[in-house]
């Protein structure tokens, strides 16, 4: 997901926090320094719970620096990735809008900075601005439609087709051999993401590297040399 990135506000420390956030896009210099105000920090280490699933959590939060990860506890203890915070993505909406408390938990995935702000703030700045409440509501729709899209592609494709697709959205550098990218997240989180194991990850990775597709580029990295092959796998052909 791209992220829109407002001008630099200097006068707070928590400028940053809030002038990358999409969610306040659109307001004043003035109005986002008012924002800011009520930013709170939180400093996480790799591996550290930023809360329990079914806490009774009133905040909500906004990745600054890092990544957190959000999964659902299974019965059988694992966890299902449900999705990756990086800077600018927030989470807490969902409480702040139903009540409820969070069916998830989230855990920061790197050493990771948050700016978090108490609903009781949320709502008078969704009331002060309502267009704060716009973006949530439309954040919070687009999520939806990834939902859609991704039980669709895991009831009608095969992980082949789950994966290629996978890589097709990640941001990459064009080069004379092709596009570069890098993974984000460690082969089990994709796994999960993409509801397969990682025996099975691994060896689709290996099918493409031996078909000519990919090729690995150090620890994470990928390039991808055969993107319209990649696309006939997204699309199952």
């Amino acid at each position: 997901m791209s992220h829109t990135q407002l001008p630099v506000i200097q006068d707070s420390p928590h400028d940053l926090c809030v002038a990358r956030v999409p969610l306040f896009q659109g307001l004043s210099h003035q109005e986002l320094l008012d924002v800011a105000q009520l930013a709170r920090p939180r400093q996480l280490t790799k591996g550290e719970q930023v809360y329990a699933a079914g806490a009774g959590t009133s905040q909500l939060l906004v990745v600054h620096t890092g990544a957190v990860k959000v999964a659902r506890p299974e019965p059988s203890g694992h966890e299902h990735l449900i999705r990756v915070l990086g800077p600018g993505d927030f989470v807490g909406e969902s409480a702040f809008l139903s009540g409820r408390a969070p069916n998830h938990y989230a855990i920061a995935a790197e050493p990771s900075s948050l700016c978090t702000f108490q609903h009781a703030d949320l709502a008078q700045l969704v009331r002060s601005h309502p267009s704060i409440g716009l973006r949530m509501l439309q954040d919070v729709s687009g999520r939806l439609q990834d939902t859609e899209s991704r039980l669709v592609s895991l009831i009608s494709g095969d992980v082949t087709s789950r994966l290629a697709d996978y890589l097709l959205s990640l941001r990459g550098t064009a080069t004379g051999e092709g596009l570069e990218v890098a993974l984000p997240l460690a082969k089990k989180d994709i796994a999960s993401l993409l509801d397969t194991t990682p025996e099975s990850l691994s060896r689709q990775l290996r099918h493409l590297k031996e078909s000519g597709v990919v090729t690995p580029r150090g620890p994470r990295g990928l390039l991808i040399r055969d993107t319209d092959a990649l696309m006939e796998l997204a699309s199952g052909s």
